[in-house]
């Protein structure tokens, strides 16, 4: 049974520029496992010998997938998913959920008798721990999907797929014949054998958007920026994320090479901050910005992400964007640092909605019944 997004109010749409009606009505398809996340934030330590501990916070969200629907939902691409969802309560829970984030449901499938993956996460001041129960989805991914619905993007992993010399799955096929840029990432690789064959499939993707350590292993190279300009040789638009030193990217549509700088924050959780990276990336690609603000936007998101209880529950929405970014200017600039901030983001004042109608806030609390627009 399919489905179909619902919002309660008309959202800031980051995009209305760029439209036309020969477009896509759909920016950004994806698809994947979604999983019920019950995460603890504020935990001293793991529980040993029969010992119980409480935490400070406490959240529960859709995650796998869903990080990364919900992350380019909030931040106005319209988003379709197509995954597999149990008719128990928790999927349930998480099609309601995705619904009221403004999510398309409509290539995604409920099967009956079939468990929702569950996903209980634990974050210490100096770990995060997971444990994870599930059973393989009922249906091959192509068969479930077909042909996915026309759209301007698709967020794709690589490793989730046969790293032969196409796509290595039906349905990416498909949206790449009818136009759709694929933006790839990877995950890691449990093996650590880190198989370069998973390249090959860059020949039909637009953007590569893997951390630091994937990048180099995957492209033999010893430093972030030589592993750039590795896949540079292979993709269109290569980005390489680097934790806490940034990101930099070389788009060779444009001749644009750039880097910034990570935000400093305090991170509670980096639960789904990937996702909303890549986000926000595929956000200003299609959008047409600089380069610069692509990997500068991205930054602020994930930064404003890792500073919540995680994954889908913390991406932020142009409500937080726009609330950040007034901080910013209200705050005396004594610092270098907070120059440097004001200066990198003044790309922000022609973005930023002026009206506060249709800004998305992240949800709060365990999951608010309905997102803040």
């Amino acid at each position: 049974m399919g489905g179909s997004s619902t919002h309660p109010h008309p959202r800031f749409d980051p995009l209305a520029a760029t439209r036309a009606p020969d477009q896509p009505d759909i920016d950004l398809f994806v698809h994947g496992m979604v999983f019920l996340d019950i995460i603890f934030t504020g935990v001293p330590a793991m529980p040993h010998g029969g010992q119980e501990i409480w935490a400070d916070g406490m959240g529960s969200c859709p995650g796998g997938i869903a990080n990364l629907a919900v992350a380019a939902a909030r931040l106005g691409l319209r988003t379709s998913l197509a995954a597999a969802f149990s008719d128990d309560d928790y999927g349930e829970f998480c099609w309601r959920t995705l619904q009221q984030e403004g999510v398309d449901l409509t290539a995604s499938q409920r099967y009956p008798h079939w468990h929702s993956p569950v996903t209980v996460s634990i974050a210490t001041p100096d770990d995060r721990c997971m444990i994870t129960h599930g059973h393989p989805e009922p249906e091959c991914p192509s068969d479930m999907i077909g042909h996915p619905p026309r759209s301007r993007a698709v967020l794709l992993d690589l490793s989730a797929h046969d790293p032969g010399g196409s796509l290595g799955v039906a349905w990416a096929d498909h949206a790449h014949e009818a136009g759709a840029l694929i933006f790839a990432d990877v995950g890691w690789d449990p093996t650590e054998r880190w198989d370069d064959t998973i390249l090959n499939a860059l020949g039909r993707c637009h953007a590569f958007m893997p951390n630091a350590v994937e990048a180099m292993a995957y492209t033999r190279t010893d430093s972030p920026q030589d592993a750039l300009y590795a896949l540079a040789d292979r993709v269109p638009l290569a980005v390489v994320t680097n934790g806490a030193h940034g990101a930099s990217a070389y788009d060779s549509t444009t001749g644009e090479e750039a880097s910034v700088p990570a935000l400093r924050v305090t991170a509670i959780d980096p639960t789904g901050a990937g996702d909303v990276f890549g986000a926000a990336v595929t956000l200003g690609t299609l959008a047409g910005w600089p380069l610069t603000h692509r990997l500068a936007f991205a930054a602020l998101c994930s930064s404003l992400s890792v500073q919540q209880v995680g994954g889908s529950l913390a991406a932020p929405g142009w409500g937080d964007i726009a609330d950040w970014w007034q901080r910013l200017k209200d705050t005396p600039a004594g610092t270098a640092y907070q120059m440097s901030l004001r200066r990198r983001y003044a790309f922000l004042d022609d973005l930023v909605p002026h009206a506060a109608g249709g800004m998305v806030h992240r949800a709060q609390a365990t999951i608010a019944h309905l997102s803040d627009a």
